[in-house]
């Protein structure tokens, strides 16, 4: 195995329209030892077509078409193909800024095993941009800023998929394309958390994300807001969960209402407080919702929070930072 190849794992559905700039994007690259594996998810377009013409240009490119179907089996047959000590993603309808490849191999290069090359992301859109996509992006910039993005993984995914990279090592230790749970980037990043991977601290645009009304995360239901809440419970319950101590839930809202739910089926006792006065005292669930100061009656407990508001997060944060509480020990948000 080429100790300096990077091998690009590249899932591809229907991206015609944006497929030959991102294609173009890898062509530019400063860094000249990597490979495309680039797999055809049963597109309706002529994405097959354009990746054909483009492997036939440069060798460094190698396309095949999906045997199975959805992005996980896409991956995983990408994976099975690559060759590359360095392992990194790349979304078909994205670009990459010219020194992406570069600056990840240095940086992970350097660190060797046991860390995790990211870099910050742009969105750029056709049309206006969604104050969402906007406040997701500033803030997972500021985490990997610092290559602290792990302590805030409950929340929303931590690391951008398209702008990653890894050895292959610690890739295949973290378990690789294995596992069927969507959203599978959501999940890999758990994997790369369980593992205990170290994220180096970035300050360079990486990735410049797509956003584009055909965007799969707009659309399949894979990556709706149950199943990120669904594979945060998972992993909390797997990794965080302390059953000795007492479980929180603050918040009653339309996510703190599923959380109840999910936690009653897990089979999980827990204490429900909130700060809306009309719930305070009622049974949701059969399940009493108790005030604020509830907490004060309760020795030592874990808190999961499904409070979105920014300005309620931080003050909460200012008040767990004054009782010396720790992110992923003692609270958790999940929203």
């Amino acid at each position: 195995m080429d100790p300096t190849l990077i091998s690009i794992l590249m899932p591809v559905r229907n991206t015609a329209i944006f497929l030959e700039a991102c294609l173009d994007s890898i062509l530019a690259q400063s860094y000249l030892n990597w490979e495309l594996i680039a797999i055809e998810d049963h597109s309706e377009d002529h994405s097959w077509t354009i990746l054909q013409n483009y492997a036939t240009r440069d060798t460094r490119i190698k396309v095949f078409q999906n045997s199975g179907k959805g992005i996980i089996q896409a991956l995983r047959m990408a994976y099975q193909h690559s060759n590359g000590h360095y392992i990194t993603r790349m979304d078909s309808d994205d670009l990459m800024p010219i020194q992406k490849l570069e600056i990840l191999h240095s940086n992970l290069s350097k660190a060797k095993q046991g860390h995790l090359a990211t870099g910050l992301v742009q969105y750029f859109s056709t049309q206006a941009l969604g104050n969402g996509y906007r406040r997701y992006a500033e803030w997972l910039n500021t985490l990997s800023k610092k290559g602290t993005n792990f302590k805030e993984i409950y929340k929303e995914c931590v690391i951008p998929s398209p702008c990653w990279m890894l050895h292959r090592v610690d890739l295949d230790a973290a378990g690789a394309f294995h596992s069927n749970r969507y959203p599978e980037d959501y999940d890999l990043c758990f994997r790369f958390y369980e593992l205990g991977l170290k994220c180096l601290p970035s300050d360079v645009v990486l990735h410049h994300w797509r956003d584009s009304e055909g965007r799969t995360s707009r659309h399949d239901p894979n990556y709706a807001d149950n199943s990120f809440l669904d594979i945060k419970l998972y992993y909390f319950i797997k990794l965080d969960y302390q059953k000795e101590r007492p479980l929180v839930l603050w918040g009653a809202g339309k996510k703190g209402k599923k959380l109840a739910l999910a936690l009653q089926k897990a089979n999980i006792p827990f204490h429900w407080i909130c700060n809306n006065k009309q719930k305070i005292g009622k049974d949701i669930y059969e399940q009493r919702l108790h005030p604020i100061d509830h907490l004060n009656q309760l020795t030592n407990p874990q808190i999961i929070i499904v409070i979105a508001q920014p300005a309620a997060q931080i003050e909460l944060k200012s008040r767990f930072k004054e009782q010396a509480l720790e992110s992923n020990n003692d609270y958790f948000f999940f929203c």
